[in-house]
Formats: structure tokens, sequence, C-alpha cells
């Protein structure tokens, strides 16, 4: 039988004297002594609950059972609700609070607690309602004014903020966690002046508060300060090793500056240091992103996305790899899942307009960089859009004057290079061919600044071993030994040499699947050398390499008779390509040497190499290319190779079309004549180019600029070089 006799009220009243009397391990001594006798006594839980507390004690298992004791008690309710708020259980905690305060509901301390955990679990509307009606039962309770500032500025009503930190600051003035809260609030008002002298002032008060730091940082990064926000954030962290946010934030100051590497360092240590958070995550697949690390890019978003589901960023983070691995659908959802979120996400709006640029829908894709344009006028991936999928006339002048404007502000890296690249199209579409260059030249010069400098030497290494290992004995030797798929068609070249043209002719025929670039055979030559010098037969190496390949084309592809693989590096490996698959057919397009450079410097390349961005690289490259397929052409079977000339192409479309579709085996079809009208993605440079009718403005297109191609000349044949 439970014993449900009670101490007598003087016992109860002594321990209260020595709660009163500040002496809370005394007190705990004495109910635990008198619970041996009353174990059912509710008063004593409660003073038991109320006496660990006060000494920082674990007190969750008392407090729980003095609730269960006293249903009807506030006070009990409150407690354990301040205790779950406390550990950071929100959900458990706003349950008990919200029970003591339908038996109080003017307790202030009970109501800001509930409101704290409302913000925390993301209802901060709520919590505002909560907070101020803490503030009119208690009008100078701080705690009350200064989260209620917490909760305007998670809603992005940093004004309000301002003004609740403000009398904050009334009952306390020398705070210095308020006056940074002031600051931060003032930086998102756009006051940056006042916004650094509140920090500055925190820093005076308490300097070892890391969090003001961090926030000068925000402050300096807003002015396009780097270096002392770099500066600022450095010394936060020298206060926090921990602190995720300010290596966020020093990783996004060296990511503008074109720092990738340290970035991507500082990110991870993010993740490290603070594994549940999701934005950490996110910034860490932006960067593996832009280093040309997809894979992992992937899985960086994958992970942000299982902790924040809600998190847009990593929507469209992901979206940008699946838009690269030719996953349409699925990047279009992720968009589209990040715009559910915010609908004004001009990110999001740009991704999406470039989409519809990769299905050809370019009137629509210009509406959405309209719709970014006018959202956020300074935001430069809209006015690159509108730049890039068509051809800009004089009457753009109100677009150059817009783009000017922002590229006389400090920006990031990124942003100016993308920024130049879109107004040096500008300038060469209008035939204003000085001022593009300098554009071009410009973007190309602070693309470097991203480090890793085109290794001549090393490409010349590669290209001497890919000649010594795929020789004509070697194509004697594996003759047979490959798939007999007769499916592939590979279009090579150099980037920008008409691969993409001749693509999206092939593909608008009914037999023909159009794969884009497919990434492997970079790879395949690298496990190849490796299980080569294994040991491993070549037979069995061919024959998994080929298997390996067909696996990698799209699903859609596999019920076509063929399928091009446009990826222009693949003349590289065309030994391997040819020993995995003796009966594919090459096609190889050539286009004047210096029209050929010269485009791919001035194109904004994502995945081209390093020597995209110098002419002295470039006609370094060129010539190693042209090395590699003289080789290729002395050594593969001319019924497997097929060498385009662009500009004979360009000048006798049906003639070369015709030509090619013999090479492949396929019958003439007149679809091929109007391959611009032909409803696919693309996702290269060219995706406009491709949807319009041959025309001949890219032919010797290099002759107005012939007074800059002074590294290309060489490149010329005799007549060419003659003539300038």
């Amino acid at each position: 039988m439970v014993n449900k006799a009670q101490p007598a009220p003087a016992e109860i009243g002594a321990l209260v004297a020595f709660l009163d009397q500040q002496r809370p391990a005394d007190a705990e001594q004495r109910a635990r002594a008198l619970l041996a006798r009353f174990p059912e006594a509710a008063m004593l839980w409660k003073i038991l609950g109320v006496a660990l507390l006060r000494q920082g004690k674990e007190a969750l298992q008392v407090l729980r059972k003095t609730s269960g004791l006293l249903p009807e008690d506030a006070e009990a309710h409150a407690n354990l609700g301040a205790a779950l708020h406390d550990r950071g259980q929100w959900a458990d905690a706003l349950q008990s609070l919200s029970r003591a305060l339908a038996l109080q509901p003017r307790a202030a301390q009970t109501l800001v607690d509930a409101a704290n955990c409302l913000n925390a679990l993301g209802r901060a509307r709520e919590a505002v309602s909560l907070y101020n009606q803490a503030l009119q039962v208690y009008p100078t309770l701080l705690e009350a004014h200064n989260n209620l500032g917490n909760a305007f500025l998670s809603l992005g009503q940093a004004t309000d903020a301002a003004g609740c930190y403000r009398r904050a600051l009334e009952i306390t003035p020398n705070d210095a966690q308020i006056h940074c809260n002031l600051g931060n609030a003032l930086r998102q008002s756009g006051r940056l002046e006042e916004a650094t002298a509140s920090s500055k002032h925190a820093l005076s008060l308490n300097p070892a508060l890391s969090i003001a730091h961090n926030n000068l940082g925000l402050i300096y990064a807003a002015q396009s300060r780097r270096e002392e926000a770099v500066a600022s954030y450095q010394q936060a962290l020298a206060l926090d090793p921990r602190y995720a946010d300010a290596l966020n934030n020093l990783g996004h100051i060296l990511r503008e500056i074109g720092r990738r590497s340290e970035a991507l360092a500082l990110y991870a240590q993010a993740v490290e240091k603070d594994p549940a958070r999701a934005e950490s995550h996110c910034n860490v697949g932006n960067m593996l992103f832009e280093l040309r690390r997809p894979e992992e890019a992937a899985s960086a978003y994958a992970r942000s996305l299982q902790l924040k589901p809600s998190y847009g960023p990593a929507h469209l983070g992901l979206a940008n790899v699946l838009r690269l691995w030719h996953r349409e659908s699925d990047a279009e959802r992720c968009c589209h899942a990040a715009l559910s979120l915010d609908a004004n996400d001009v990110d999001g709006l740009c991704l999406l307009g470039e989409l519809e640029a990769d299905r050809g829908h370019f009137s629509r894709a210009e509406e959405l960089f309209r719709r970014a344009n006018a959202l956020k006028p300074d935001f430069p991936l809209a006015w690159c859009g509108l730049a890039s999928h068509r051809k800009m006339t004089a009457d753009d002048r109100g677009w150059q004057q817009g783009v000017e404007s922002l590229l006389a502000k400090p920006l990031p890296l990124g942003h100016e290079i993308d920024l130049r690249f879109a107004l040096g199209k500008y300038f060469d579409d209008t035939r204003q061919f000085d001022e593009a260059f300098g554009q071009y030249s410009r973007a190309n010069e602070l693309s470097k600044r991203y480090g890793g400098a085109y290794d001549a030497a090393k490409f010349t290494q590669r290209i001497d071993d890919i000649m010594a290992i795929f020789d004509a004995s070697f194509l004697r030797d594996s003759a047979e030994q490959g798939s007999a798929s007769e499916a592939p068609i590979f279009i090579v070249g150099m980037p920008r040499s008409g691969t993409s043209l001749t693509e999206q002719i092939l593909a608008s025929h009914p037999a023909v699947f159009g794969a884009g670039e497919v990434t492997f055979w970079d790879g395949a030559f690298s496990a190849y050398q490796k299980t080569k010098a294994a040991g491993e037969k070549a037979a069995a190496l061919l024959s998994r390499t080929a298997a390996d390949y067909l696996a990698r084309l799209p699903t859609a592809a596999a019920a076509a008779p063929r399928v091009t693989d446009k990826l222009p590096a693949n003349f590289m490996y065309l030994g391997l390509i040819h020993a995995a698959f003796p009966k594919a057919r090459i096609i190889h397009v050539q286009r004047h040497p210096i029209d050929t450079c010269l485009s791919i410097y001035f194109q904004n390349f994502l995945y081209v190499g390093r020597y995209a961005n110098d002419l002295d690289s470039l006609a370094h490259h060129y010539g190693q290319y042209s090395r590699v397929t003289d080789h290729w052409r002395a050594i593969l079977p001319s019924s497997n190779l097929l060498e385009i000339p662009y500009e004979g192409l360009i000048a006798d479309q049906e003639a070369w079309t015709r030509r090619m579709l013999d090479f492949v085996g396929l019958p003439w079809n007149p679809a091929c004549l109007d391959f611009h009208k032909t409803e696919r993605v693309v996702l290269t440079t060219s995706k406009w180019q491709v949807r319009q009718k041959i025309h001949s403005s890219s032919v010797e297109r290099w002759k107005h600029y012939a007074k800059f191609a002074g590294p290309l000349m060489h490149l010329a044949p005799a007549d060419n070089r003659r003539e300038h």
C-alpha cells in the first residue's frame, strides 16, 4: 500500500527557508531525507527539483515526477518546461510551458520561454505574439525585448528588430551582446555605418565576443572591404575555433576572391565542427561543383537536404549537378522545389531559365531572366542570361549600361568574370570588336586568379604517352577484341569547332539519339593504364571498358540504332575508343585554327581546361591536338574516321550531311536540314547557335581580331598568314 502521508507544514516551511537563504544544497539534502518517509509528497518533489536546478544539477526526472503529481500547478509545468528549454528539447518544452500558461497565462518568464521554443521551431510569428504578451505584463523584461528582436530578424524585419534592441539597451546600456545584436540588425537594414559603430562598441565592452567580430566581418564584406572582413573572421575564429558561422563566412570571402581550395577547407571544417548544419554541407557542395567534382558535390547537397529538406540553396545546387548529368527533368524538379519555398529566389529563376534554354525555349528563358532582373537588379546571372541566348543589338544599349554600372562596383570574382564575358559578347554582336576583345581579355585574366595554371609540359607528356601506347601495332593486336556495337558515333575536335552543330544535324535523324557530352574516356584511359600495368589482358580490358561505356549512356539511348557522343576532348583517346568499339564511327570536325582558339577564349567555360584563358596556352594546346589527330589519321582505318571541315559544312550543309549519314550507315532524312527545329536538350555553350539556320558569320570571324591574335597566327594556313 502506497504511503500517502504528508510532511508537516513546518518541515515544508524549513525547506522553503533554505531556498530563500540561497542554501539549495541543504534544501536538497533535507528534501531527500523526507522523501524517504513521504515518497508521494508532491511539495517535496517540487522543492527538490528547484534545489537541483539552482545547483545546476540534473533535475529532469524529478521535474517530470513533480508535474505528474501536481497537474494543476503552473509552476511545476513551467519548471519542467524551462529545463527542457535549456536542453534544446523545444517541442517537449513547449508542451509543458503551454500547460503552465493554460493555468497561469500572465507568467512573463513562462511566456518568454514558450516564445523562445516557438522561435527555435521556426514559428517566429507566433513567438512575436508571446514576447509582446510578456512585455505587457513586465515591460522592462530584458530577455523579452532582446529575443523579440531576434524573432523579428528571423522574419526579415530588421528595422523592427533594431527597435527592440534599442529598447533593451535603455534597460542595460552596457550589454555587449545586445549592442552586437543591434549592429547585426542595422547591417541587415542596410545601415552599414551605424552597424559598424554598434559592433565596435560591443567589442569595446567585450573584446572577446567572437560573434561581434564575426558580425563586423559581415559588415566589411557587405562593403567589399574584403581584407578587413578576413581579419575579423580570423579574430572570431582565434577566440572560438569551433565557430561554424565564422568558418563559413571566411570561406565565402575566399571563394569570392578565387581561393577555392582554401574556401573548401574552411567549409569542410565547418561541417566537422557542426555536422548538423545544412548550410555548411551545401557550401561544401558548391565548392566541389566549382572545382569540377560533381559526384562529391551531389553527396554534399544530398546530406544538406537530409538535414534540412526546406533548404532552397541545396535544392538548386543539386539541380546544377543533375543538369550537368543530363537529368534535366530531375533538375527542373529541384528548381521548382526551391521556388516553392521562395517564389522570388533569383538563383532558382535563373537556373530554371537555363533549363528552358537547354531545351531551346528561349522566349520562356528570357521571361525568367527578366523576372529575376526585376526582382534583384544587381544580380549578375540575370544580366548574363539575358545576353547569352540571343544576338544582342544596338537596341540593347540599356543592357550595356546596366552591366557597366554593376562592373563599376566591387564584385565577387566569379560575378565580374561572368559579366565581362557577357559584355564581350554584346560588343562582339554589335561589331565593336576592340571593346569586345578588351572585355574577353579582362575576363580571362581574372579567371587565372583561380589558380592552377596550364601545364604545357604535362599535357605534351600525356599526348606522348597516349601515342606511345595506342600505336599501329596496338590497333593490329587489339583488332576485333572490343564490342561489336555499331551504335556509338563519336564526334570529336577542339571545343568550338562545330561539334555541337554536327551532333544537332545527326540527332535530327529519327534513328539517332543525341547524348551530348558523355564524360567517360578520360577516366577510362587512366584505368586502362593501371590495369594493363597490373597484367590484365587487353581483350578483357577492352570488353569491360566497352560495357561500362554503354552503361554510362542515357537510358533513352538504348532503343536508338545510333547514339552520338560529342565530347570534343575525346580526340585524345581515339585509339582506345576504336579498340573498344571497332565498328563505331568517328567524325572529326575541324575549324580554322584561329577561329577555333579565339572562340574558346571568348567563352566562359566551366569544365574546359585551364588552357582556355591564355592565347599562348591555347596555341600550345592546339598544337598538341594537331599532333595527336595526325597520329590517329595515320593509323585508324579510313572506314572508321570521317573528317568534316566546319567551313565546308557551313557552305554546303546538304552535301556534308549526306556524306555523314552515309558514313554512319543511315538513309537520307530531310529533317537533318531543319536541324534548328529539332526538340532536344543541348547543354553546350552553342545551344543558341544550333537552333539557328546555317549562316556564315562565324567563318573567318578571327579576321576582326587579327591584331590581337599574335600568339595564334602561326597556327593559320600559310596563305592566311601572308594575308595578315
